[in-house]
């Protein structure tokens, strides 16, 4: 968060900063909540308003949570240099006074909310006055280790990217254009977001026209009626472990998959990323459909779910990041945010183009 103006900071920051997490969609008071506090632990939780979320954009992101020293001056920093207030700082604690933490939350965009979260977070189940419930059947660890980044998309880029940086003092990380990541038949523009330590990564993406195929991007839009997040990237530390667990769990309702790519893909691949894989982690990336892409800092694996909801919208991404400068930091005793490197790897710019054709090919199998 800015303070006071000052100039963009320099890549590749290590300090302990922000962290993003996903969280389940909490609108705005009502009355009728104001009246029934003790039984919504969120402040912001109207069941009306959420109703109608779910009735608007189906099963989607309302809240991209991030962890800051102090909610209350998050908030009132971001609305002084023009965020959009949905939530003002509001304190939440368990029955004894337990790990107390506070909330707000501003505009990110369409309907979705930025909700700062500061205080002893985790020390309860998501927040004070949630119970733990347990897995309806035998519980499953995927190895996913946080959120990565939250990607959106909306129908213009510039002037939400200006209203973000504004208000928020997040800088530019990375940008791509529809030559670097389209395909003759579709593309897209996109921009990187980061926060000053660059542990919070929002990409945010517009669709491109004039192509023989409607952008994936304006399907997002249509199908979610308006902007909001397209995608979130988890982050694990073992992606052949992580996908396929998700893979054994697909028949039972678990997960499916964006088409694998080519085998021209697979084949190319060791000429491409070199020695940083062994010729067993290669055969496993064609096995189980995983993407390798890499930037002058590392190696990102990366494998994308179809739509996880009932509408070609939202959807999940699991990646791994192989990074030689984080593996350094951990040799010197670093942990947690002070270890990583954010963006290490890039975002998969070399396999835009591929994962474009299978969207394409998922896409024409729904008539949208």
């Amino acid at each position: 968060m800015r303070g006071r103006p000052a100039p963009p900071p320099p890549r590749r920051r290590r300090h302990r900063g922000p962290r993003a997490r996903a969280r389940e969609p909490p609108p705005s008071p009502s009355p009728h909540t104001r009246r029934h506090e003790h039984s919504t632990p969120h402040p912001g939780y109207d069941a009306r308003a959420a109703h109608e979320f779910a009735m608007e954009h189906g099963i989607a992101v309302r809240a991209i949570a991030v962890e800051v020293a102090d909610a209350a001056e998050a908030f009132a920093e971001c609305v002084r240099h023009g965020a959009r207030p949905v939530l003002p700082p509001a304190r939440l604690a368990g029955a004894e006074g337990e790990g107390a933490v506070t909330v707000s939350e501003v505009g990110l965009y369409g309907d979705a909310v930025l909700r700062w979260v500061s205080g002893d977070v985790g020390r309860t189940p998501f927040l004070p006055g949630y119970a733990a419930v347990g897995p309806p059947g035998p519980a499953g660890d995927f190895g996913v280790e946080r959120l990565d980044h939250a990607v959106g998309n909306v129908p213009e880029l510039v002037p939400v990217v200006e209203y973000l940086m504004r208000a928020t003092g997040f800088h530019e990380f990375a940008e791509f254009t529809a030559e670097d990541v389209g395909t003759v038949d579709s593309g897209l523009n996109s921009m990187v977001l980061a926060s000053d330590n660059e542990q919070v990564l929002l990409p945010v993406n517009e669709p491109t026209f004039g192509t023989r195929r409607k952008s994936q991007i304006q399907t997002y839009l249509e199908q979610h009626q308006g902007p909001g997040v397209q995608h979130m990237a988890l982050r694990t530390g073992d992606i052949f472990r992580t996908v396929r667990a998700m893979r054994e769990r697909t028949g039972r309702g678990g997960f499916d998959f964006m088409p694998r790519a080519s085998a021209a893909y697979y084949r190319d691949l060791p000429a491409r990323i070199g020695g940083a894989l062994t010729a067993d982690e290669y055969r496993a990336c064609e096995e189980l459909g995983i993407l390798v892409d890499r930037d002058d800092q590392g190696v990102l694996l990366q494998l994308f779910t179809a739509p996880i909801g009932d509408r070609s919208a939202v959807f999940l991404e699991i990646i791994q990041r192989l990074c030689p400068a984080e593996e350094r930091l951990r040799a010197e005793g670093r942990t947690g945010a002070d270890a990583e490197v954010g963006g290490c790897g890039g975002f998969g710019k070399g396999n835009f183009s591929e994962l474009f054709k299978s969207i394409e090919d998922y896409e024409r199998t729904l008539d949208v």
